[in-house]
């Protein structure tokens, strides 16, 4: 079975329907994207994924496990990195580190050994015992990309990873996620930026909550397209 696998995944806040009826896969080593404005159901997508929030309705599969009835051992298995900045900002980079490795239950040498392989991973080494409300915008993504790594996950959740930082971090970052999936590891994240969307194997758009489409950037541009061009016809018919 494919890492993850979404089937009529709905989910309704009273009467609004925020994720409907969503049918996917990503396949390993993928960088899967989830693209659309702000209120498409991005972000609720990958809540309910990463065993967060229950659906109103369908099923899906994260390393196998239904998150209708293995969320914990979903949340064992997965890393996520939540939209909003969620470390401690008067720990130091070493400390969150260590932090996050204990929640996750590793024994003392395995937090000391990975807390020294993500230092050199995301080249944090010199910034080791920087308070983290005095590191820039992008030290600060890449310490919330390794602390969500600690337990050496297979399946990586990253809601939005780089808003807010420059275009120089943005890429520093994709490039970082692009060498860690070719060891394998499999991303689902969401953007609603369209470069981002070309860096990803396959993406889907999603518009009020619908998936309109996926496929490579390749196969969803036609005739000369842009992927915005796409986007905004799609979002046209459907509206």
């Amino acid at each position: 079975m494919k890492p993850i696998v979404i089937k009529n995944l709905t989910k309704k806040f009273d009467k609004k329907v925020a994720v409907d009826n969503l049918s996917l896969e990503v396949a390993q080593g993928e960088i899967f994207g989830l693209l659309g404005p702000n209120g498409a159901g991005k972000s609720t997508t990958i809540r309910l994924l990463c065993g967060i929030l229950e659906p109103t309705k369908g099923d899906a599969f994260v390393g196998g496990y239904s998150i209708l009835k293995s969320t914990e051992k979903i949340k064992s298995i997965i890393g996520y990195m939540s939209q909003k900045f969620s470390l401690y900002d008067d720990l130091t980079v070493k400390e969150n580190l260590r932090f996050f490795s204990k929640l996750y239950g590793l024994s003392k040498k395995e937090i000391q050994e990975n807390i020294q392989d993500i230092l050199e991973k995301m080249s944090l080494k010199e910034y080791v015992n920087y308070l983290t409300r005095n590191l820039s915008g992008g030290l600060r993504q890449r310490l919330a990309l390794g602390c969500c790594l600690a337990h050496h996950p297979e399946i990586i959740f990253l809601d939005e990873p780089t808003a807010g930082v420059d275009p120089v971090t943005r890429k520093q970052f994709w490039d970082l996620m692009r060498e860690i999936a070719n060891m394998g590891k499999t991303f689902c994240i969401t953007t609603h930026y369209i470069e981002e969307a070309e860096r990803c194997d396959n993406l889907g758009f999603m518009f009020d909550g619908r998936l309109l489409t996926y496929g490579s950037p390749d196969e969803l541009k036609q005739n000369g397209e842009s992927l915005e061009d796409v986007f905004i016809k799609l979002m046209k018919i459907h509206d």
